[in-house]
């Protein structure tokens, strides 16, 4: 079987032969960020970049660059690449790479170690709230009790004891970060991390304040009030900017988020802004027709029955509904409750009434109508439901 002749490592990194080192630092910085399996899904990627990989270790060597001139991939052992043993332990994350490589490449280097010693905000919180099924339609105010992260009263937050300051860390110096250098397949690389002594503050406290213990933070518990507009749903959640836990270096407070939960009522049900009503109506009622009173969120209303009204017929009360929820919290108008009926049949029968309903029988007859094949009862509700 013919062999497959590994790729000139220039040809690779498309730079000429007497490419200087930054131009193959240019070169290199340029593939990976367009190959490295962590950016590119595309199948051919790993395979791409470890080739990229090893044309750079070998040619940003100046030993190893000079042998590869002289006697090329023979140089390294079973023709090049194949016996290449660089990439045995798997490739290096992203971040590895652009770390000090590319000096601030996607939030990294220089500008992401200034990022991560500046004001950082605080967490934000969640409080799931449930509110009966009224609340929902026409909104309240209801008053939570809320347990969070509070700047300790004492030490304003400093940690440490009313009257000490906090002193510089030893460790890092007051940088608040640790950094260490070691080899990978780029050659040697800085790895910055936080401080583990003074976690990331770049201080120590000798004297931590008894209030906090040091921590700059106090659990408390506050009443907070929330607003909610008429129109939420079950899901709904409301923002209270800056109740959340407070930031850290001068960050601004998290916020708080409350999640509403919706009880479900006992004869209401929902569907976006209208409310839908199940009522139940006699074989009298519906054949000779009457005017019921129907219950809605406002109070009861007159509803008229037609006669021959069917099981199944839907009545529109106007206006009845939930208000329309707008993203600002403002309401565009109010839904409809819609009204289905029902027709009861008797399951027991007093003496009287039987013999009515016999009576009813012999004048109504006792032959059995087929219904033609089409649209039936349950196509007819989902239309006025919409689907």
């Amino acid at each position: 079987m013919e062999r497959t002749m590994p790729r000139d490592y220039y040809e690779i990194l498309g730079v000429p032969r007497n490419a200087s080192k930054d131009e193959l630092k240019r070169a290199f910085r340029s593939l990976a960020r367009q190959y490295h399996p962590d950016l590119n899904k595309a199948p051919d990627a790993e395979d791409r970049f470890k080739e990229i990989n090893e044309a750079y270790t070998i040619l940003s060597d100046d030993d190893k660059r000079a042998a590869y001139d002289r006697f090329g991939h023979a140089a390294f052992g079973n023709g090049g690449a194949g016996g290449f043993s660089g990439f045995s332990g798997g490739f290096p994350g992203i971040d590895e790479i652009f770390e000090e490589f590319f000096g601030g490449f996607s939030g990294f280097g220089a500008a992401g170690r200034r990022r991560r010693n500046g004001p950082i905000p605080g967490n934000d919180l969640r409080y799931d709230l449930t509110i009966d099924f009224e609340q929902a339609v026409f909104g309240a105010e209801i008053d939570v009790e809320v347990t969070r992260r509070e700047v300790c009263p004492e030490c304003q937050g400093s940690r440490a004891a009313p009257g000490t300051t906090p002193i510089r860390c030893p460790e890092c110096n007051g940088s608040g970060q640790v950094r260490q250098v070691r080899q990978t397949f780029l050659g040697s690389m800085v790895n910055v991390t936080t401080c583990g002594r003074c976690r990331g503050t770049g201080e120590i406290v000798d004297t931590p304040c008894p209030t906090c213990a040091g921590e700059g933070t106090v659990s408390r518990t506050r009443t907070l009030t929330v607003s909610i507009p008429p129109g939420v749903d079950d899901g709904t959640q409301i923002r209270l900017g800056g109740e959340g836990e407070p930031g850290q270096r001068g960050g601004p407070p998290g916020d708080l988020y409350v999640v509403l939960r919706v009880k479900p009522h006992e004869f209401f049900k929902r569907r976006n802004s209208d409310i839908i009503l199940e009522i139940s109506v006699n074989v009298a009622q519906a054949a000779l027709g009457d005017v019921i009173h129907v219950p809605t969120v406002d109070g009861e209303e007159e509803v008229n029955v037609a006669p021959g009204t069917q099981s199944g017929k839907v009545l529109r009360l106007r206006n009845k509904g939930v208000p329309k929820l707008r993203r600002d919290g403002s309401n565009a108008g109010r839904g409809d409750q819609l009204v289905v009926l029902t027709v009861e049949v008797p399951t027991k029968l007093t003496k009287e009434q039987r013999q009515l309903f016999e009576e009813l029988g012999r004048t109504l007859g006792r032959d059995v109508v087929p219904q033609k094949a089409g649209r039936g009862f349950l196509d007819r509700v989902a239309d006025f439901f919409g689907g």
